[in-house]
């Protein structure tokens, strides 16, 4: 028996998107007639037959969203998924949340087995080795499918859609400035994300800060890496060899990180050392002695914009509807890992 085509198949083998081929083989006055030629007679030639049910589920409004966040783990994606559950709640949707665990491949897999008729849109954060690779394709194809995405936190530049981040530089400049502001001038920076569009942003932001105050660049005392093992290996050489009365770090590990280390080598916290981190999760808040001082990025604020973004967007009759940039302020939570001016 002959093997029937499909949509991507024919798309794939004419170089032109699955929606173009939809929109031809419905007679859609989007395509020119040549087009439309070249594809009906390119399906016919390999037995294509549309999905009657594919169809219907995919004209008929599901009310699920589809949220796929890299890490579980990590407390800051906990609050932006309950951001997004309150308002999809509200609004009458259903939330289905797959994890990519930061893998390319099943963040792909995990967009092209839902958009199949099962959800409405998507909510996402962009996977680490998508970001690593610069891989943004299988965004792209959703999207060119007629299924919107809204992304946050970690986002691709390069993908036309709505976007929730918060100010990554900025908050990175002002939580260094206060560490300035508090009398430190031997500043560490520990980052585990440096593959990740946030924490170079955030690196970024650190940096301004000390050239603001003309402080100069000790590359000693800066660690960018990719991965938590790796600074955990690092860090101690850091403290080993070099005076440091602050710390700024990236990411709530890090932070943990920081403290760990600082109170092993023996330093008087925050007399002698002030640290600052990203995440304000529980364990910063509520589990750590001293508690540690931290840059809040309201993740359920984030997740209730984004969610009211790709409702509105869905539920929206204008056909072609601007695509939004949210930026969320964050807010630095002072508590006793650094001292009070």
């Amino acid at each position: 028996m002959k093997a029937k085509a499909t949509l991507k198949q024919i798309a794939k083998e004419l170089n032109v998107s699955v929606s173009t081929v939809s929109k031809a083989l419905n007679d859609s006055p989007e395509i020119s007639e040549m087009t439309k030629i070249k594809i009906k007679e390119y399906a016919k030639l390999k037995n294509y037959k549309p999905n009657i049910i594919g169809l219907n589920l995919k004209n008929r409004k599901t009310k699920t969203i589809g949220v796929i966040i890299p890490n579980i783990l990590n407390s800051f994606f906990a609050k932006v998924f309950s951001g997004i559950e309150k308002v999809a709640d509200e609004k009458g949707y259903n939330v289905i949340m797959c994890i990519s665990n930061e893998s390319l491949e099943k963040e792909a897999h995990t967009l092209e087995m839902l958009s199949n008729g099962t959800i409405d849109g998507f909510i996402l954060s962009v996977s680490e080795e998508a970001q690593k690779l610069h891989e943004y394709n299988h965004f792209k194809e959703i999207i060119n499918d007629g299924t919107p995405i809204v992304m946050f936190d970690r986002i691709a530049e390069g993908v036309d859609c709505d976007k929730v981040i918060v100010d990554d530089f900025d908050s990175a400049l002002n939580s260094t400035q206060r560490l300035i502001d508090l009398g430190c001038k031997n500043i560490a920076l520990f980052s585990s994300i440096d593959n990740l569009s946030v924490g170079k942003l955030r690196a970024e932001g650190y940096l301004k800060a000390l050239e603001k105050n003309n402080i100069s660049i000790n590359p000693n005392i800066i660690l960018r890496t990719d991965s938590e093992d790796d600074l955990n290996e690092k860090i101690e050489k850091i403290f080993n060899n070099n005076p440091i009365d602050g710390i700024f770090a990236l990411e709530e590990s890090d932070s943990v990180a920081a403290l760990k280390f600082g109170l092993k080598k023996g330093y008087k916290i925050p007399e002698e050392l002030s640290i600052i981190g990203f995440a304000d999760g529980i364990l910063a808040s509520r589990r750590l002695s001293p508690s540690l001082t931290t840059v809040s990025q309201h993740g359920i604020e984030i997740g209730e914009v984004a969610a009211k973004l790709l409702i509105d967007r869905l539920e929206s009759k204008e056909e072609h509807l601007p695509y939004e940039t949210v930026i969320i302020k964050t807010k630095l939570k002072e508590r006793e890992s650094t001292r009070k001016l």
